[in-house]
């Protein structure tokens, strides 16, 4: 049976979710990733009624729930908490913006994420940890080995009593491995997973956008992380066969710049090797479903969501229970 194919909701977090439901069961897609925001998982209404009433909608376009995402308060569990944190916060989470009581309370509302989880059926929570040194990644001034040490020590300190919390309640924290995060690469996906004391209740959201640009092996990652693979991101991203004038860094530049040396894609139409990917997930033996995370600032998002459906599903496929020639041998 081919894996099921998700929507994850956030890019599209301003619409209604009855409305996108609507939408989404018209594109195709089996079901979705929830992403918590007032439209879709407001987690300030939680309670078994509420989680009755997406449950109710969702049936009612004939879609499965697979996972939820609560990626903005995540981040702020660990980073150091700036006048940006405020626009990606619930205002109740920001409070008055003290680093200390921001760092608090979003691990509570991570917990509370956890619990919305348990109580709308589903086994995943994907989302970000944050970072104590991203800001520490180029280094110079030259940065001694302990202070990141300490960094992953930190992220480990406030994180374990959100994963412990998570193994009392049956659900796995899925970490999106990005830029920004503790996590970015291989590399440093072995060092948290080793500061974590490798937490049976942490894994990873295997996103290979978020590696491609960056010249990591993200089918490595597969091969190396296969039964730490909690969830999947289907995303796409282009990026420059020749020098342009941001590099990789970014520039400063917005997305969509045409000066940028790499920019997110809609499925399909950008340089990861979705194929490769596949048969890398079928060799470890990932059942989960394939979630559409779409972003690309050059096409209308619902014409993208549709064709990026199509393309996941045209990609998948079982692995074969038998030799190619096994046909050949005669007894």
């Amino acid at each position: 049976m081919a894996r099921k194919v998700l929507l994850f909701t956030a890019q599209f977090g301003d619409i209604p979710l009855d409305t996108l439901c609507a939408k989404i069961k018209s594109w195709g897609y089996d079901g979705i990733e929830i992403a918590c925001n007032d439209n879709h998982l407001n987690l300030e209404k939680l309670s078994p009624e509420y989680c009755q009433e997406v449950l109710a909608t969702l049936a009612k376009h004939g879609l499965e729930l697979h996972a939820v995402s609560n990626h903005s308060v995540g981040q702020c569990v660990t980073d150091p908490i700036d006048f940006r944190h405020k626009s990606i916060l619930p205002p109740y989470i920001w409070g008055d913006g003290d680093p200390e009581g921001v760092h608090q309370r979003a691990a509570e509302e991570m917990i509370k994420t956890g619990k919305a989880a348990a109580m709308l059926g589903v086994k995943t929570v994907v989302g970000f940890t944050g970072s104590p040194i991203w800001h520490l990644l180029y280094s110079y001034p030259p940065v001694p080995p302990e202070t990141i040490c300490d960094g992953f020590k930190e992220v480990a300190r406030r994180f374990k009593p959100i994963l412990d919390s998570y193994q009392q309640m049956g659900i796995r924290f899925a970490l999106e491995v990005h830029p920004t995060e503790i996590a970015f690469d291989i590399a440093s996906a072995e060092m948290l997973l080793k500061a974590l004391d490798y937490h049976p209740a942490f894994g990873f959201n295997f996103d290979p956008s978020h590696m491609g640009y960056q010249g990591v092996d993200y089918v490595a990652f597969i091969r190396q992380f296969g039964d730490r693979i909690y969830h999947v991101h289907c995303k796409d991203v282009w990026w420059s066969d020749k020098p342009t004038k941001a590099g990789v860094f970014g520039g400063h530049l917005p997305f969509g710049h045409q000066d940028r040396y790499w920019d997110f894609r809609s499925v399909g139409r950008g340089n990861i090797q979705f194929e490769e990917i596949i048969r890398e997930l079928n060799r470890v033996n990932y059942n989960g479903p394939l979630s559409v995370e779409w972003e690309d600032s050059g096409m209308n998002r619902e014409c993208g969501a549709s064709e990026s459906l199509k393309y996941v599903k045209s990609i998948d496929f079982q692995p074969s229970d038998i030799a190619f020639d096994a046909a050949f041998i005669k007894e």
